[in-house]
């Protein structure tokens, strides 16, 4: 092979590798690698449960169990006596003496000017009715004129209310509590429904067998008598 066969040989590849080279220039000029502001597939990170949030006892049940000596220290930390006095023959002041008030007619203690809203109310200071008012008093009376804000905690109210019932010379009876909602039952009834055991007493067997076929229970459990165990027990 003569030198002008390998010249052009030579040329020939030179020219190649310029116009490969020059393609790929002018193919990343006409396209422009952008990178997608979003994954096309989102993948969220797995939330943690929320823990249910414990079931409040009723109030009969928080009574039953309440301190006296909590409840006394609560209505000192609430700053009750800038208003109240409590011993037997007390003054009234801003508010009423509070002694006897459990169970008392309410707006009716001698020698106090109550509220038109207070005053418009009938019956006693019940528990309940006791336990309503501090919750939140210009709830229970709009327009009282009683400045307290109120009290949330269920807990410290049962305990006041413990502490006012001895502060009689013949406490009121506490009021019974039911077996379905007592401390014993250790929550109270769904809001607005009926408690564990009123529902366990009208249930319909048969709808429990349909439920349990349903949720698919028996692919880890048998349950007729002398039945296997599966991944859960018979």
């Amino acid at each position: 092979m003569d030198t002008t066969q390998l010249n052009k040989i030579s040329a020939a590849v030179l020219v190649s590798g310029i116009a490969f080279f020059m393609a790929g220039r002018i193919g990343d000029l006409l396209i422009v690698d952008t990178q997608p502001k979003k994954s096309a597939i989102l993948i969220e990170e797995p939330k943690a449960p929320v823990a249910a949030a414990p079931a409040e006892l009723p109030f009969t049940a928080l009574l039953a169990k309440a301190d006296p000596a909590d409840g006394q220290k609560a209505f000192l930390a609430a700053g009750c006596v800038a208003c109240h006095s409590f011993n037997d023959g007390g003054k009234n002041g801003l508010g009423p003496n509070l002694y006897g008030v459990v169970g008392r007619k309410i707006a009716s203690h001698e020698g106090y000017t109550y509220s038109a809203a207070l005053s418009g109310k009938t019956g006693e200071w019940t528990y309940e009715q006791i336990n309503t008012w501090i919750t939140k008093p210009a709830a229970f009376a709009p327009g009282t004129k009683m400045t307290y804000a109120g009290l949330g905690d269920a807990k410290k109210r049962a305990d006041i209310i413990a502490w006012l019932r001895t502060l009689s010379a013949s406490p009121m009876a506490l009021p019974v509590v039911a077996a379905s909602t007592g401390a014993a039952a250790g929550a109270a009834a769904p809001a607005g429904g009926q408690s564990f055991a009123a529902l366990l007493a009208s249930a319909d067997a048969a709808a429990g067998q349909t439920s349990t076929l349903r949720l698919g229970c028996i692919a880890c459990h048998s349950f007729n008598e002398g039945g296997k165990n599966g991944l859960g027990p018979n």
